[in-house]
C-alpha cells in the first residue's frame, strides 16, 4: 500500500506540473480578467457538477470571504448553490440550461462566468458558456483532458491534459488557488 500512495503523489505532482506548464499565461489572463471585472464591481460566477460544482463554491467562497489576506469581500457567485432555482429549473425546462437560467437573471455585460468540466462535455456547462457569450460575458473554462467542446467556446482555457478525474481536479484545485492569490495580491497591494 505505501508504494500504491506514494505513485498516487507522484503522479498527482507530475499532472500539477505539467499543467503549470501548459497553462501559465492564461492562468495570467484568468487572473486579469477577475481582477478588472472586481475593480468595477462586477460579478464573477462558477459553475459546474458534481465535484466541479464543489470548487464552484469553494472559490466563490474564497472571493467573497478571504483567501489568504483581510480585506473587503468581492461579487462571486456559485450558480451551483440554490436547489429552489436547480429542481425547478431542470424539473420545468430542462437541466441542461439550469445554469444559464440562472446567467440570463443575474448576469451582466462585462461580468465574468467560469465554467468547470473534467471532461469539458458537460451539457449544462456548455449552455452556460454560449449564453455568457450573447450576454457580453468574458468566458473562462476550466477543464481536463482534451478540454471537450467547451475548449473551442471560451475565451480563456485551463486545461489539466490528464485522463484521470482525480487528478484533473487536483490541478484544477492549485490553478485556482493561484488566481485567487493573484488576484488577491494585485487588489489590496
Amino acid at each position: 500500500m505505501h508504494k500504491k500512495v506514494e505513485q498516487i503523489f507522484a503522479d498527482s505532482i507530475a499532472v500539477k506540473q505539467q499543467t503549470l506548464i501548459d497553462n501559465l499565461p492564461q492562468i495570467v489572463a484568468a487572473a486579469e480578467r477577475i481582477i478588472n471585472a472586481f475593480k468595477v464591481r462586477n460579478r464573477v460566477f462558477f459553475c459546474g457538477n458534481g465535484g466541479s460544482a464543489a470548487d464552484s463554491q469553494h472559490i466563490a467562497a474564497e472571493f467573497v470571504g478571504r483567501f489568504q489576506k483581510e480585506r473587503e469581500a468581492w461579487p462571486a457567485i456559485a450558480l451551483t448553490t440554490d436547489t429552489s432555482a436547480l429542481t425547478a429549473l431542470g424539473n420545468d425546462y430542462s437541466y441542461d440550461i439550469v445554469f444559464s437560467r440562472q446567467l440570463q437573471a443575474l448576469g451582466q455585460k462585462n461580468d465574468v462566468l467560469i465554467g468547470i468540466s473534467t471532461s469539458g462535455n458537460s451539457k449544462n456547462v456548455i449552455e452556460a458558456v454560449k449564453t455568457a457569450k450573447q450576454m457580453g460575458i468574458t468566458t473562462i473554462v476550466v477543464t481536463g483532458g482534451t478540454g471537450g467542446q467547451l475548449a473551442g467556446l471560451a475565451d480563456i482555457v485551463l486545461k489539466s491534459s490528464s485522463p484521470n478525474t482525480a487528478r484533473i481536479q487536483e490541478a484544477h484545485l492549485v490553478m485556482f488557488h493561484a488566481i485567487c492569490e493573484l488576484v488577491e495580491n494585485a487588489l489590496t497591494a
